[in-house]
């Protein structure tokens, strides 16, 4: 393995999983390319896997010992990729026509409160542009204590919405972009608050369940099934990710396998019971930079290449980085996870994009 590492016997898998018939084996430069970028993540746990036209393609690899349950099969912390989930929840209520998106979220939270006279929407959390910082101002004191091995698990949900609704937006909603966790973790709550219905309960309705999803959840349920995560050095390991109060800005964790079926059903919406909404999470809803080379969707971050756009999103925790992405020009869907914790020069994101992007 790469960075000086002895890899483990037996330390690396190649899978196939043929689901349109396509024989074992059948594109070698693709399983090269996969286990070339396994290697260069230089990881404890690492997987690459692609879906192309619903064949799959998985290797895994790391340089920790194997896990008792193989790789493909654990369960790994997303981060903020689990936006994607959110966006396409939030555009299945729209498409239901139990939301609309227009809804001020201080209304949905606080019933009894004066509306603003431009209020923070739903659709501006979604597409971060709702003013807010990354992070609430007060999360750091709270955080700092638990820095290193449980930040977000100190900042509870009603901390979030106190914070919201106290809060300063630094302009005008809907006028600029900036990522933030924050909007998105108020979006959660300010959408089960309308809902009546706890944000689990409303992700696995509406989402998970009707993808079939059953590898997916919003905690870590057993160390046997759950992969660990470890700090930089690849070493340490750390704590499961508690997400705290911003559950719907980072908290999914999936395996590799109910990662590409959530991508295929993007892919392919026709044959989803969620057509419209894996629809309308697609559709470009702002620009920005320098060429409108940043497009953003309710869920997505969407860049061009040669043949049509990819769309694509990142995420990372205390201990595990993920990525995202698909090309409905190629058919192909692409997920990358690692249990090792972001670090200068990481090569994680750039290896996953390029393999994509290149495809």
């Amino acid at each position: 393995m790469t960075g000086g590492s002895t890899p483990w016997p037996g330390g690396a898998e190649d899978l196939d999983h043929a689901r349109t018939g396509a024989p074992l084996g059948s594109d070698d430069a693709l399983r090269e390319r996969l286990e070339s970028a396994v290697d260069a993540v230089d990881a404890p746990d690492t997987v690459f896997a692609v879906s192309r036209s619903g064949h799959r393609t998985l290797h895994c690899g790391g340089t920790a010992a194997p896990p008792p349950v193989a790789r493909e099969d654990l369960r790994y912390e997303i981060g903020s990729a689990s936006k994607t989930f959110t966006g396409l929840l939030l555009a299945q209520l729209i498409q239901r026509g139990l939301l609309s998106g227009g809804e001020p979220a201080a209304a949905c939270l606080d019933p009894g409160r004066r509306t603003d006279p431009a209020p923070v929407t739903l659709a501006h959390l979604i597409t971060h542009t709702a003013g807010l910082p990354a992070l609430p101002a007060d999360f750091y004191v709270r955080a700092l204590p638990a820095w290193q091995t449980n930040p977000y698990g100190r900042y509870p949900a009603e901390r979030v919405i106190d914070a919201f609704l106290r809060r300063r937006t630094r302009y005008r909603p809907g006028t600029r972009w900036d990522y933030s966790n924050f909007g998105v973790a108020v979006l959660g709550h300010a959408v089960a608050a309308a809902a009546g219905t706890s944000w689990e309960e409303l992700l696995g309705s509406h989402v998970l369940r009707p993808l079939g999803l059953s590898g997916t959840a919003l905690r870590a349920e057993d160390p046997k099934t759950d992969a660990a995560g470890h700090g930089k050095d690849g070493r340490t390991r750390t704590l499961a990710f508690d997400a705290g109060g911003f559950q719907a800005a980072g908290a999914v964790r999936a395996t590799p396998h109910d990662l590409l079926t959530f991508l295929e059903a993007h892919l392919d919406p026709a044959g989803s019971p969620l057509a419209d909404a894996l629809r309308a999470v697609r559709t470009p809803v702002l620009r920005r930079g320098l060429g409108h080379r940043h497009v953003h969707t309710m869920a997505w971050f969407r860049h061009p290449t040669n043949d049509g756009p990819m769309y694509f999103h990142s995420g990372a925790t205390l201990g595990q980085q993920a990525f995202l992405g698909f090309r409905p020009d190629t058919g192909t869907a692409l997920v990358a996870l690692c249990t090792r914790r972001f670090r200068a020069r990481d090569p994680f994101i750039a290896t996953a994009y390029a393999l994509l992007a290149e495809d």
